[in-house]
């Protein structure tokens, strides 16, 4: 299994197992894709991920082998402004 497909189901079992105990987690982590996404849907999707952590009650961050992208580091600090409890798959 590719490293890509591994992380991706990791990350949506994680998901999954820790939504039935916290239903308003939100499960962020560093994405991969075959596809290129313009500036604006970047824009786009980075907005819609600071709203998802506003409707959150905590934040479970995926980061296998402690890595944590530049995307998914802007969003640990906007939890942190907003007083989230974050907790991390894997030691940071």
């Amino acid at each position: 299994m590719n490293e890509a497909i591994r992380r991706h189901a990791a990350r949506g079992a994680v998901e999954g197992n820790w939504r039935a105990g916290y239903p308003r987690t939100i499960v962020v982590a560093s994405g991969e894709s075959d596809e290129w996404i313009t500036n604006e849907q970047k824009t786009a999707l980075d907005a819609l991920h600071l709203r998802r952590i506003d409707l959150a009650d905590r934040v479970l961050v995926v980061n296998p082998g402690g890595y944590i992208g530049e995307s998914t580091s802007r969003e640990i600090a906007y939890a942190r402004a907003t007083g989230k409890p974050i907790s991390f798959t894997d030691p940071v």
